[in-house]
């Protein structure tokens, strides 16, 4: 009996999910203290996630952006950098794969949506590699240069798509996307396309590329400890520029995966704040692909189900988000529920 005790609390992810569970137990005891009733609402938070073809292909609709930005803050943050600008480099991705979507008519598929896609990748590193020169050459802080890098990306989008790249309509987008240039949906009639397979594969190349490459081990190491890896003869600028790069890149191709795959246009604010959600999903999921994928899925979850939630039961959306917050704020502190697993695994 004690064996099995200890190797349960011995489980890695176990803060994790005890993090969780408290946040939905918070989030019932929120529901019964303002007079909603807490199980139907939670039943239709779940029925709206994962009771149903269109709810599940929801779910993951919901869940694929977020993937793409909580691995691109993963990419930097092992190299030591705070990458915080990831919404604006998902919308500058975003917007010239729809440029590359609308302005090109004469390219078969297998050309035309790689081409997009890729223009869509490299939008995103180009709007990264501006802060990373400012932080190598002139000492800027990143936190500060991603974050209102961020905030241009956001009013330049809206600027162009409000005037010079205009559709005509009263809607503040860009005209529809050629057909060569849309991914395929993949669970019809929902949104979910081929950008959460993509999403996938981008994971396990992150894994790869981290953990068994040399140059993600140089990565790893300038993000432990930068002033030991100079003095092993690893270039610190050139791989933390490198991180910057990788990062607007797996960011730039989510709002192409999202322009593409779902809208099949370039909506003014079409991101409801996916990129931020990307840092709090890196983090919930431990810094690790595998757990960014299972975080992401949960954050899917709760922005999929909580709309059926406030459509079935009148209960505000907004508590689906007060869960999320919680979820953030109990796991951004997982060594001390480990601390306190391990003094009652002692008592």
């Amino acid at each position: 009996m004690l064996r099995r005790a200890r190797r349960f609390l011995e489980f890695p992810f176990l803060p994790e999910v005890v993090a969780i569970l408290t946040a939905f137990l918070l989030g019932l005891l929120v529901l019964f203290f303002t007079g909603y009733p807490p199980l139907r609402a939670f039943s239709a938070l779940f029925r709206g996630a994962f009771g149903s073809r269109n709810a599940f292909g929801q779910t993951l609709t919901q869940a694929t952006p977020i993937l793409f930005t909580s691995l691109s803050f993963l990419l930097s943050f092992r190299a030591g950098i705070f990458n915080i600008g990831i919404e604006g480099q998902l919308l500058m991705g975003a917007f010239v794969a729809a440029l590359l979507g609308t302005m090109i008519r004469s390219l078969p598929l297998p050309l035309h949506l790689p081409l997009a896609l890729l223009g869509g990748g490299l939008g995103g590193a180009l709007w990264a590699l501006i802060p990373a020169l400012i932080k190598t050459y002139l000492g800027a802080h990143e936190v500060i240069t991603t974050m209102m890098m961020s905030y241009i990306a956001s009013y330049l989008t809206s600027y162009f798509v409000n005037y010079p790249f205009k559709a005509p309509g009263w809607v503040a987008q860009t005209n529809p996307v050629q057909p060569t240039a849309l991914l395929p949906r993949i669970l019809p009639p929902t949104q979910l396309s081929l950008a959460f397979p993509l999403a996938l594969v981008f994971s396990v190349l992150v894994f790869y590329f981290l953990f068994r490459t040399y140059l993600g081990f140089q990565v790893r190491a300038v993000g432990l400890n930068p002033e030991v890896a100079e003095n092993r003869g690893i270039s610190v600028a050139s791989r933390q520029i490198l991180a910057f790069l990788l990062s607007g890149f797996v960011a730039g191709i989510g709002g192409a995966g999202e322009v593409l795959g779902v809208h099949g246009k370039f909506v003014d604010g079409f991101s409801p704040g996916y990129g931020w959600d990307g840092i709090a999903v890196s983090l919930v999921g431990r810094l690790h692909p595998l757990g960014c994928i299972l975080a992401s899925l949960l954050f899917g979850m709760l922005r999929a189900g909580g709309m059926t939630m406030a459509r079935v039961t009148k209960v505000p959306l907004d508590l689906s988000l007060i869960i999320q917050a919680l979820v953030i704020l109990l796991i951004a502190a997982p060594r001390l529920i480990r601390i306190f697993i391990l003094r009652k695994r002692g008592l």
